[in-house]
């Protein structure tokens, strides 16, 4: 039996990521509770913003104003989002969910028009991590939504 590597590779980008975004998610529970936190973080966002920019429009226009409802979709999403990823549960949505939030804050914190995405751990890599998973992480080992067999046994049985 021949070990399907590049699964296997994605199988465990997958879990990876999916362990990043359950604690990043269980991080924010606070804001459950307590919007201001997010709030807070927005607020200097905005105040570092260059004037006019695409980041200070959306932060004053769209983020602040939807706080209280931002505070609570981020910690449920990335819990989700986590989750779903180390179950191997619809794998490439919520891998697209996870990808769209960390764009969002990348966006909203100005980081996505900045050199350093290319080297925060927080930026290059989770969002390629997350886009990979969307796009090729359909039917991987160890996935609740797994055929049950290798990808390289399946393209056998069906050439």
């Amino acid at each position: 039996m021949a070990i399907d590597r590049q699964g296997l590779g994605l199988t465990l980008l997958r879990i990876s990521i999916g362990v990043f975004f359950f604690f990043e998610g269980l991080g924010k529970i606070a804001w459950f509770g307590n919007p201001s936190i997010l709030g807070g973080r927005l607020a200097e966002w905005a105040q570092a913003a260059a004037a006019g920019s695409t980041s200070q429009w959306y932060l004053q226009r769209i983020a602040q104003p939807g706080v209280a409802i931002f505070a609570r979709l981020v910690p449920l999403g990335e819990i989700t989002s986590g989750a779903a990823m180390v179950a191997g549960f619809w794998t490439p949505l919520f891998a697209l969910v996870a990808f769209f939030m960390a764009l969002n804050f990348q966006f909203a914190s100005g980081a996505l028009f900045k050199y350093s995405i290319l080297t925060s751990g927080y930026g290059l890599p989770v969002l390629g991590s997350t886009l990979a998973l969307a796009v090729g992480g359909v039917r991987l080992p160890w996935s609740i939504r797994s055929s049950g067999l290798p990808r390289a046994e399946r393209s056998k049985r069906f050439s």
